[in-house]
């Protein structure tokens, strides 16, 4: 009889603890939490939440203002995108190809010029950056990228973390353009 009631007893108490990890989490099991993983992070990267979109950041903004530098201001419009574009290539070359080889920091990341030489060039420059993020958000959207994993070339570093970084350096500087069109008279408050 005592046998049966310890094992009676075993056998609630793992039914509890099942209970309570369930209810830690969102309710949703392992596969369940990694599609919700990826909605996030696709989210993050197309600048929801408290983030400023790409679109948002550049829409309307007069060509004569690109290589405009507002007083105090280090940076242009036009340097702020070309290093957007230049690291994006960056974090998502390095996360999909193992022969990719970085620029030399910190001037392989930056323009040399304040401005675009033409509108032509700040147009490419934005096509170029919208594709790699669709290649990013096409990456993390994948079933079959595994988030977690190390990238066999890396140094630690995984798709989560490269996701994780892009968002946040574009973040950043969407800011700095941003403030830049604010001090340049270039921004409506809507």
């Amino acid at each position: 009889m005592a046998k049966k009631s310890r094992k009676r007893s075993s056998v609630r108490a793992g039914k509890r603890a099942k209970t309570k990890r369930r209810s830690a989490g969102s309710g949703k099991s392992g596969p369940d939490k990694e599609k919700s993983l990826r909605e996030h992070l696709l989210y993050l990267l197309g600048g929801g939440g408290a983030h400023i979109g790409f679109e948002e950041t550049i829409e309307g903004l007069p060509s004569a203002l690109r290589g405009a530098k507002a007083t105090g201001a280090p940076f242009t419009p036009w340097r702020l995108l070309e290093h957007l574009r230049i690291s994006q290539r960056d974090i998502l070359e390095f996360s999909r190809n193992p022969r990719h080889v970085s620029p030399k920091w910190p001037v392989g990341y930056w323009p040399e010029a304040d401005a675009p030489p033409d509108d032509a060039a700040w147009e490419s420059s934005v096509r170029s950056f919208r594709a790699d993020l669709k290649a990013m958000q096409g990456l993390v959207q994948n079933p079959s990228t595994d988030l977690f994993a190390r990238i066999p070339h890396g140094e630690g570093q995984t798709i989560l973390r490269e996701a994780l970084l892009l968002a946040d350096h574009n973040a950043y500087h969407f800011g700095q353009i941003v403030m830049l069109r604010r001090l340049l008279g270039a921004w409506r408050e809507d």
